[in-house]
């Protein structure tokens, strides 16, 4: 059952200060928000009932989407589109999978930040391949500088990478080995003022092949310099590595809370990926994914937890993300919907 709320007082309010609730807006703003209210009788809910409520969960301005979500929309719409969805849907930032995806017609990074730009949406990262045996390839380790060149030409304040250390193997050295081309890569970013980042899937929590009882990520955080190299966790797959890799490979426990991680060191993790699921054990990964809102990770304890912590309520970023939605605009406005009207328990 989904837990998305009615009305959200707060992305009324967003909205309506977005010039989103006018005359012509009032029919389109109402069915995004689940209600029959009227523009007005929003803006009186905003009046009365949101004090009551609790202070929001989400951080202002912080709330963005992983692009890959909308790469269909993208690929058949363009992007000026698909930003316009997004500033109807109240999100603040995207984080790119690439600089075209496909997009309906041409288009330069200048233009893409101008439309970003005009949409009130800012651009907050991207994810590039690590390495490639094709000496052209747009990667890290075969065009750092031309990938740096084209995040500082777009605005960007993070640059990373979905891609797993395991470039060279999966044991304790080859993901030394690994951090160290992470530290180079952060060394340079930060020359820019930007941020290199790592975003995980499941396989980073699992044990060195060589040492059973070491786990993968721990030599990753060991191995990067803290002022360097930064984690971009994705929330399900975390937990998903959890679910898998809780027992070492003998079978004895080593249980891990993903939350944990964070809360221990949170500079390192200026990004999120925000993606539901629901609990299946005999799904592989432990959990089916769904639109944020309809699984059974407790995002208002996980984004409370991160954001209570002393000088971190605005220090992250949160982007919403889904691998295959059924209609990837529904999943953008229930997933926004749905975490707007978190408010933190009084």
């Amino acid at each position: 059952m989904s837990r998305i709320s009615q009305t959200d007082p707060e992305l009324t309010h967003r909205l309506t200060r977005r010039g989103m609730l006018g005359v012509a807006a009032g029919a389109t703003a109402a069915a995004l928000l689940g209600a029959a209210a009227s523009p007005a009788t929003a803006a009186t809910d905003t009046a009365s009932g949101a004090a009551g409520r609790g202070r929001p969960v989400l951080p202002p301005g912080r709330l963005g989407i992983q692009l890959y979500s909308l790469r269909d929309k993208v690929s058949t719409l363009g992007f000026a589109p698909v930003f316009a969805e997004l500033e109807k849907y109240g999100y603040d930032e995207v984080e790119f999978a690439g600089y075209t995806q496909g997009s309906a017609g041409p288009i330069t990074l200048a233009q893409l930040k101008r439309l970003a730009r005009n949409h009130s949406l800012t651009p907050i990262g991207s994810h590039v391949g690590y390495y490639s045996s094709d000496p052209n390839a747009y990667t890290f380790a075969q065009n750092l500088t031309k990938v740096l060149d084209e995040a500082q030409a777009l605005g960007l304040k993070h640059i990373g990478t979905a891609s797993g250390p395991n470039r060279y193997g999966n044991t304790v050295d080859a993901w030394k080995r690994a951090a160290e081309e992470f530290n180079t890569y952060g060394a340079a970013a930060k020359a820019r003022g930007m941020k290199f980042y790592q975003h995980n899937h499941s396989d980073e929590f699992s044990f060195a092949t060589d040492n059973p009882k070491v786990r993968l990520y721990d030599v990753l955080l060991a191995e990067t310099d803290p002022d360097l190299v930064f984690l971009e966790m994705d929330i399900f797959w975390a937990y998903a590595g959890q679910f898998r890799f809780s027992k070492r490979p003998d079978g004895s426990a080593a249980p891990f809370e993903p939350l944990d991680y964070v809360l221990k060191q949170p500079h390192r993790y200026p990004l999120f990926h925000v993606k539901d699921g629901v609990s299946d054990p005999s799904n592989q990964f432990g959990y089916r994914m769904v639109d944020v809102g309809d699984g059974d990770i407790d995002y208002q304890r996980f984004i409370s937890a991160v954001t209570r912590l002393r000088g971190e309520r605005l220090a992250h970023h949160w982007q919403t993300e889904h691998d295959q939605p059924t209609e990837s605009f529904t999943f953008a406005r229930r997933s926004s919907e749905y975490l707007h009207s978190l408010r933190e328990k009084c």
